[in-house]
């Protein structure tokens, strides 16, 4: 099990939250996503190591930024 924690700034919602969790799942590997929205960290768990710069780009295809 590998663990990747980022913050993504932006999120006010929690449809924020939905759509940045529905775009990281869809990452090959991806067995879990928790966002803690007053703190903006992500907490993503995984079958493999995850690529950083696709995990980046799932959060901005949901429209927020890795801090």
């Amino acid at each position: 099990m590998n663990t990747m924690t980022i913050t993504v700034t932006g999120m006010t919602c929690g449809h924020c939250v939905a759509s940045v969790t529905e775009e990281i799942t869809e990452l090959a590997g991806v067995e879990g996503v928790e966002v803690d929205l007053p703190t903006g960290s992500v907490t993503i768990t995984s079958s493999e190591p995850l690529d950083p710069t696709a995990v980046a780009g799932a959060v901005e295809e949901a429209g927020y930024a890795v801090a």
